[in-house]
């Protein structure tokens, strides 16, 4: 988007558009409601109180962008047919309200979208395009698609119609939230954030809006750090939701005047929510939607510029989606489990002598650790000039405490094993 167009839209009454998005949204979007996390409350020692977009229609925030975006254009716009790109959940949102409103649908997506994505957005009446390693390769053939064909482009996040569709979650929190103090938005693109701060700012400017980004995904970094858009050289998490080289122009002028911190969260805080999340709140999340979570444990909430009343924050971290695929999600739970100290996994060489893994195996049991994988391997050792036999362990465990005991257990058993993770 030039300048130009930036500074229009910027000029335009938000408060009003704000308003226009939640009535076309009515009925369509779910207003989801509020869920309180105490797990995440006693982590922090602030109220933490889930605003669970997982659970939206589609399965993520995206609907609500996508169909105030397809709702403002005319008959004439509709009959040329509707043209986008996305990672999956824009996709989806665009497919679902295309085919609410009775117009044709192609979807450009880079071709590492998960399966799921790719099956639920044809599953909604669109045709997919698989094109390009990254979501900004893939926009640039919607773009192509669109000059080429006449179709209307729908952008996923750098639009103001699409920002303001994503803002009615912030005008929900506030209705549902009166004594909120900090809202924790993840960042893509920036249209979910942009629209939250815009709804949050226009209307209770003393409530703080943070944003959380992947430290493999830099570019909104890198642009605050700059004072302008700044394309990430390259992108690199899980998240793949967030993983955006080149942010919108609109949304960071937008950011860039609203947003009051910016929070940097590893892959393995991502995946550690992820699986708490499973365990806690019996919510599937997806990586984007960790991302909020995640910063929680990084927020600075002691330096706020309006004042407060005492005691703890109220934070609402917008989980913004939940659709991961089944074989995301076995692997991301395995990691989750490593990192929270869950999974072990060690070797041991042993005596080539009857009755060794017996022994190992009763001394396991004795302190509780779920075997859940054995390598016996005779074949197999440290020193392959010693009469030794190597095994490989893997065992559910406690937390970091239950496996510092096994280990002590197996050193005092005359055993030396090598924790592999």
């Amino acid at each position: 988007m030039d300048q130009k167009d930036v500074l229009k839209n910027l000029q335009r009454d938000h408060a009003e558009e704000l308003k226009l998005a939640a009535k076309r949204l009515k009925g369509t979007a779910r207003h989801t409601r509020i869920i309180e996390s105490p797990a995440l409350s006693a982590m922090t020692g602030h109220k933490i109180l889930l605003k669970p977009e997982n659970l939206q229609v589609t399965g993520s925030f995206k609907i609500r962008g996508a169909y105030n975006k397809i709702a403002s254009l005319s008959e004439e716009e509709l009959a040329c047919g509707i043209v986008t790109a996305s990672a999956g959940n824009h996709a989806q949102g665009v497919a679902y309200a295309a085919r609410e409103r009775g117009a044709k649908a192609t979807i450009c997506m880079p071709q590492i979208t998960p399966p799921l994505k790719v099956d639920a957005t044809k599953a909604y009446g669109a045709d997919v395009v698989l094109y390009g390693d990254v979501f900004d390769e893939a926009a640039a053939k919607a773009r192509e698609l669109s000059e080429q064909e006449g179709m209307i482009y729908v952008p996923p996040f750098d639009d103001y119609e699409v920002l303001c569709g994503q803002g009615t979650i912030g005008l929900e929190i506030l209705d549902d939230v009166p004594d909120v103090t900090d809202v924790v938005v993840p960042l893509g693109g920036g249209g979910l954030g942009a629209g939250v701060a815009l709804a949050i700012k226009t209307f209770r400017p003393e409530v703080r809006v943070i944003g959380a980004i992947p430290e493999g995904s830099p570019a909104f970094l890198n642009s605050f750090r700059a004072g302008r858009v700044v394309e990430a050289d390259q992108v690199m998490t899980s998240a793949e939701g967030v993983a955006v080289k080149h942010p919108g122009d609109l949304t960071f002028a937008l950011l860039n005047e609203f947003l009051d911190d910016l929070v940097t969260v590893t892959e393995r805080d991502i995946n550690e929510m992820i699986l708490l999340m499973l365990e806690k709140h019996k919510l599937v999340v997806e990586g984007a939607g960790a991302v909020s979570l995640a910063a929680l444990e990084h927020l600075n909430l002691r330096s706020r510029k309006f004042a407060a009343a005492p005691g703890p924050h109220v934070v609402v971290p917008i989980v913004s989606g939940g659709n991961i695929d089944t074989v995301t999600m076995g692997a991301v739970i395995q990691k989750g489990m490593i990192a929270r100290g869950r999974i072990m996994n060690f070797e041991v060489d042993l005596p080539d002598t009857p009755g060794q893994l017996v022994k190992v195996a009763t001394l396991l049991a004795e302190h509780r650790a779920n075997v859940i994988a054995l390598d016996h391997d005779q074949f197999k050792a440290s020193n392959h000039y010693t009469n030794a036999v190597a095994l490989g362990v893997t065992v559910e465990t406690n937390g970091p405490d239950h496996i510092d005991e096994i280990l002590a257990a197996l050193r005092e058993a005359g055993f030396q094993p090598r924790r592999v993770y």
